[in-house]
C-alpha cells in the first residue's frame, strides 16, 4: 500500500508549483467551483499512478491545483463510489494520497436526497455528523500506523470550529444554511420509502451515496473535515417519483461563495 501511494504522491507532487494544505471534493453538479482557481493546473486521473478513475455521471475525473485568494489548494473535479464497484479502501485511497502531500484540511461536499421535510430542493445543508450503513470501512485491514491509531475516535469526525466559520460566513453573506446529519448507502438504486422513514426515524436529515469513507479515512489521518450537501431532490416517499435532480444555480453560487470564503479565512 505505501509503495502505491508513494508512487501517486511523487507523480502529483512533480506537477504542483506550492505546498497545498487545503483540499476539496467536489460531488455531483459542484465541479464548475474549480473555475474560481487562478493558475491552474490539472491532472487527469488516469495519469495517475495507482488513482482510481471517475466514472459517475458530472464528475470530470481529474485534479485541479491553483490558488484561492492567497491559498494553494487541491481540487479533487469528481470522486469514486461503492455503487462503481470500487472497495472501501480504493476509495479511502485519495485521501491518503492527500494526507501524504500535505492536506491538513479537508472539504467535502455532495449533491443528496433531503429527508428533513422542512428542508427545500436547493437548501445546502452543513454537515455535522454521519450514519453508515455499511459494514465495510475503508480502515478495514492492516492498520498503517503512519496515518493513525488502530481504533480511532469519530466523534468530532466534522471539525466543529469549520462549522463555526462556515455559519458566521453565512450569516454574513446571507446564506441559508441546514444543518443536519448525513445517511450514507450504497446505491446506486435511490432508497424506498420505507428505507426514508427508517432514516429519519434515526435522526437522518439527508441521504446520499458518498462522503462517508473519505471523511472516515481523513479522520483516521488526523485532518480538519467540513462537510456540506446540496439537496437536489426530495427523498423518496416526500415526492411523487425521483426522476430530476434539481441543481439550484442560486444554490451552486452560494456554494461557491461560502467554500471560497472559508478557505480564505483558513
Amino acid at each position: 500500500m505505501m509503495e502505491r501511494l508513494n508512487q501517486s504522491v511523487a507523480y502529483i507532487k512533480a506537477r504542483l508549483t506550492a505546498q497545498p494544505a487545503i483540499a476539496l471534493i467536489l460531488g455531483t453538479g459542484l465541479g464548475d467551483f474549480a473555475d474560481l482557481m487562478q493558475d491552474a493546473v490539472t491532472i487527469p486521473y488516469g495519469d495517475i499512478p495507482h488513482f482510481p478513475v471517475s466514472t459517475a455521471p458530472y464528475h470530470k475525473g481529474q485534479l485541479v491545483a491553483g490558488t484561492i485568494g492567497e491559498k494553494y489548494v487541491l481540487v479533487m473535479q469528481g470522486r469514486f463510489h461503492y455503487y462503481e464497484g470500487y472497495s472501501m479502501q480504493e476509495i479511502g485511497f485519495p485521501i491518503r494520497v492527500l494526507k501524504l502531500l500535505g492536506i491538513k484540511t479537508l472539504f467535502v461536499s455532495n449533491a443528496a436526497g433531503a429527508i428533513n421535510e422542512s428542508y427545500r430542493v436547493g437548501d445546502l445543508m452543513m454537515m455535522t455528523d454521519h450514519i453508515k450503513f455499511f459494514n465495510d470501512t475503508p480502515l478495514r485491514g492492516q492498520n498503517i500506523d503512519a496515518f493513525g491509531p488502530r481504533f480511532n475516535d469519530m466523534s468530532t469526525a466534522y471539525t466543529p470550529a469549520l462549522q463555526g466559520l462556515a455559519q458566521k460566513i453565512a450569516d454574513e453573506k446571507g446564506i441559508d444554511l441546514q444543518q443536519g446529519v448525513y445517511a450514507y448507502m450504497p446505491g446506486p438504486c435511490y432508497e424506498t420509502p420505507a428505507e426514508i422513514r427508517m432514516l429519519g426515524i434515526l435522526g437522518a436529515d439527508a441521504v446520499g451515496m458518498s462522503t462517508v469513507p473519505e471523511v472516515i479515512t481523513a479522520a483516521h489521518s488526523g485532518m480538519d473535515v467540513f462537510g456540506i450537501s446540496f439537496c437536489v431532490n426530495m427523498a423518496a416517499g416526500l415526492c411523487k417519483k425521483i426522476e430530476h435532480l434539481d441543481f439550484s444555480k442560486t444554490a451552486i453560487e452560494n456554494f461557491k461563495l461560502l467554500i471560497s470564503e472559508m478557505i480564505k479565512a483558513l
